[in-house]
């Protein structure tokens, strides 16, 4: 399965608010327990975070405060 950023909030919102079940797009799904859906956030954090674009190189910029 293939997790996007929106699928994550909603497991953080989920979690942050303690429900076990959601619908979202006509499909629902519901966790046996907290330890479960923390396990699924977990999981798709993982996932978005493999695929976020890396930052490789930085230009610093600076400001004499003038």
């Amino acid at each position: 399965m293939s997790f996007i950023q929106g699928q994550l909030d909603n497991l953080e919102a989920m979690i942050a608010s303690g429900v076990l079940r959601s619908e979202y797009d006509g499909k629902r799904i519901e966790y046996r327990s907290l330890d479960e859906l923390i396990r699924a956030r977990d999981m798709a954090r993982a996932q978005v975070q493999s695929t976020a674009p890396r930052v490789t190189h930085v230009n610093p910029t600076y400001d004499a405060g003038f």
